[in-house]
């Protein structure tokens, strides 16, 4: 499984950015698939994720500002970032967990796309 993200750059204060996710090759059920940001100095943390019963669990910090869909026929998952703030500056990843058949569940991560927020 490969996960490729794009949609990372330089935005103002109060801009809006859109982060997409594609994903490729063999990864049968996906349990989650989703949105982690790192900041500078910090862990990597849960921003949006969307479950396999489609339910969606947004960080309290975007809550409000962010929103992230997907589109299967494309493979793909958006986040959409609006009313973006100094601290929402981090690298954002890409992450999925799927389950192939009766294996393991595996967890995935895209290379992983700079967003920074002027102020």
């Amino acid at each position: 499984v490969q996960l490729q993200a794009s949609g990372g750059g330089l935005v103002q204060a109060g801009g809006s950015l859109r982060l997409s996710c594609t994903a490729s090759g063999s990864f049968g059920r996906i349990n989650t698939i989703g949105w982690y940001r790192q900041g500078p100095g910090k862990q990597r943390a849960l921003v949006a994720v969307i479950r396999s019963d489609r339910s969606v669990n947004y960080a309290d910090s975007v809550k409000g500002r962010f929103t992230i869909s997907e589109d299967n026929a494309k493979n793909t998952v958006y986040l959409q970032m609006n009313s973006l703030k100094p601290e929402d500056t981090a690298v954002y990843y890409c992450n999925a967990n799927t389950r192939m058949g009766f294996s393991p569940s595996q967890n995935y991560w895209g290379q992983g796309t700079l967003v920074t927020v002027s102020s």
